[in-house]
């Protein structure tokens, strides 16, 4: 009886619906409070029933109409598959989602933005690759020299008479066909390097901007946990280990909430208040002074390892191995000298966990943002005025150094001070326990590694590819060591603001002193006058100005040369942009504001 009793409501459902009309069908099927898998069998019964009903009358439907409606149908089946699909094969989904539940969002943060990161690096490869190198081997002669293994090290040997240098590429104009199209690689170069920078200038800010609203100002952080509690469960999960995924995801999640409610606000006595403030100054005394003394180290190790090349045989491969002493030690500052400041924000015995990271990231930016200007100086102002025959491969080299023996030496970090802190917290000290992930120092790392990406790209076009492939492998070593060496953070807390953090970081200082960088190689340095393809100029900006040249004897090319002489090369419309910038800020910023305080007073009422 309950049987046929669930099957004649079963059926009176189906009528119902398939009498409304389509929007409230659908808002009716949302509604109903059964598994994702129960309403798509009461949908398609619905809609079984419509297409019998269309059918009776199919005397009054041609058969084009059938067949349009069915392609419709089956084109939004289709669609709703292919998206499913799509978001199942997201590069490390999986990944992420085991990740979230067993450590929380701060070490999720880190390995979001390692991800983003990557994707960054495959669009600038692609861009580099499509636009510079794939013309230049059209025009590339054959290299003479030997390959010896030694320059996956160096960069050296071989590789200088290849595409990943500045010295390789040709300055002439590429035509495959006589008398027909040319390629100026002059005009290639300079412009896919300036409008990929102004593509990543719009795509971080806007990145910026959408990760802040998201965690800052997101609505959802008001509606309380006990929507989370009761609301979150995807009841179309039957398999069990999603089921417990999904469970300990949730458990994270009310777990960070909850910290983020309770708090507690210490009162410390006059005494211990000076003390505190006496720790941090000592402590900050400390990491300035230790970032000063890694600085002036790298900066005199630079000018006599520049010395010891220049006065050997240039072209000698050992004498360009050399050149690893400067990126070695470089890496082992960056290396050691994080594992000092962490060891500083332990003694200062911050309230919570994200201002120690916070302040352990400041300290790390200070110091690895110091040593890349150090060598910025020393590459724009001594290895361009040195006597070497192509100053800008040079450079090249340093920076492909710099970059692979940091990631060597980021490897190295998951073993020595992940893996060996698992040992000796198991066996030898078992009080010290298993050890935490330290977001502040591996996310340094990969600013570190990025900005030498973008410093790199002039000299080494190639550089984005190379510093995909490490990302990669360092993101599946560092998933490695987490899941086998580290515990989850001892005290949990939510930091979606985390990842909107490191994109500002990678903004400012990063990106805008790489820009500082770039515009004074572009605008102020001579090129070298035996290689790369601005050779023979006074700058490499000259060709744009000559290529403006020979477009005013053309008349339809007249608007080119009127927006670089009037908005190129005005300051008055920069500073009329600025100032329009500015204000959308302003706007934008109190819109954001007004937003926030009508979500909070909104939380309030509902709370009455």
């Amino acid at each position: 009886f309950g049987f046929f009793h669930g099957f004649y409501a079963e059926e009176k459902l189906v009528g119902n619906l398939v009498s409304m009309s389509t929007s409230e069908r659908i808002k009716a099927i949302q509604k109903m409070p059964e598994t994702m898998k129960k309403k798509r069998e009461i949908r398609n019964k619905v809609l079984k029933e419509i297409t019998k009903k269309s059918r009776h009358r199919s005397t009054q439907l041609s058969c084009c109409t059938e067949c349009l409606q069915g392609t419709v149908v089956s084109f939004r089946r289709f669609g709703n598959s292919l998206s499913e699909c799509f978001h199942l094969l997201q590069l490390w989904h999986k990944t992420l989602k085991i990740i979230r539940a067993e450590f929380g969002t701060s070490v999720l943060s880190y390995f979001i933005f390692l991800k983003w990161l990557l994707t960054f690096n495959i669009f600038s490869f692609l861009i580099n690759f499509s636009f510079i190198t794939i013309p230049q081997f059209i025009a590339a002669e054959p290299n003479n020299l030997s390959f010896t293994g030694l320059e996956l090290l160096t960069g050296a040997g071989y590789f200088q008479q290849t595409v990943l240098y500045y010295g390789f590429y040709t300055n002439a104009t590429i035509s495959k066909i006589e008398n027909g199209p040319s390629y100026n690689m002059q005009l290639a170069y300079i412009f896919t390097i300036g409008i990929y920078f102004v593509i990543c200038f719009l795509i971080l800010l806007f990145s910026i901007a959408k990760s802040f609203c998201r965690n800052f100002i997101n609505p959802q952080t008001y509606t309380g946990n006990a929507s989370k509690l009761l609301c979150t469960w995807d009841f179309n999960i039957n398999n069990e280990k999603a089921v417990k995924l999904k469970q300990k995801n949730l458990s994270t999640q009310i777990k960070e909430d909850l910290t983020e409610v309770n708090r507690e606000v210490l009162n410390f006595s006059v005494t211990e208040r000076v003390v505190r403030i006496v720790i941090h100054l000592v402590s900050w005394v400390a990491s300035l002074g230790t970032a000063v003394a890694a600085c002036a180290g790298v900066y005199f190790l630079s000018i006599n390892n520049l010395k010891l090349f220049v006065k050997g045989h240039k072209n000698d491969l050992e004498s360009q191995a050399a050149m690893l002493v400067l990126p070695i030690v470089a890496s082992l500052l960056n290396a050691f000298i994080p594992f000092f400041y962490s060891w500083l924000g332990h003694l200062e015995r911050f309230q919570t966990p994200g201002h120690q990271i916070y302040v352990t990231i400041t300290r790390n930016i200070i110091l690895k943002i110091s040593i890349v200007g150090i060598l910025c100086y020393y590459w724009l102002n001594i290895v361009a005025a040195s006597e070497s025959q192509c100053w800008e491969t040079l450079v090249g080299q340093d920076i492909y150094r710099l970059v692979l023996v940091d990631f060597i030496f980021c490897l190295l970090g998951s073993f020595f001070g992940e893996f060996l802190q698992r040992i000796i917290g198991t066996t030898v000290c078992v009080n010290l326990g298993l050890p935490e992930f330290d977001i502040g120092r591996n996310v340094l790392d990969l600013i570190y590694a990025q900005t030498l990406t973008w410093i790199g790209i002039l000299f080494s076009p190639l550089l984005p590819g190379i510093q995909m492939i490490s990302f990669s492998i360092v993101f599946y070593v560092k998933k490695v060591s987490l899941m086998m060496n580290c515990q989850p953070p001892r005290k949990v807390w939510r930091t979606a603001q985390m990842t909107t953090s490191f994109m500002f970081l990678l903004f400012f200082p990063s990106f805008l002193g790489v820009l500082s960088v770039i515009g004074v190689t572009v605008w102020r340095l001579k090129p070298s006058e035996e290689c790369g393809p601005f050779r023979g100029l006074s700058s490499m900006y000259d060709a744009v100005s000559q290529w403006i040249k020979i477009l005013e004897n053309y008349t339809a090319s007249k608007w080119v040369v009127w927006i670089y002489h009037n908005l190129i090369t005005s300051e008055l419309f920069f500073f009329i942009l600025s100032v329009l910038v500015l204000i959308f800020t302003y706007l934008y910023w109190q819109i954001i504001e007004g937003r926030k305080t009508m979500t909070k007073l909104l939380h309030k009422q509902i709370i009455n």
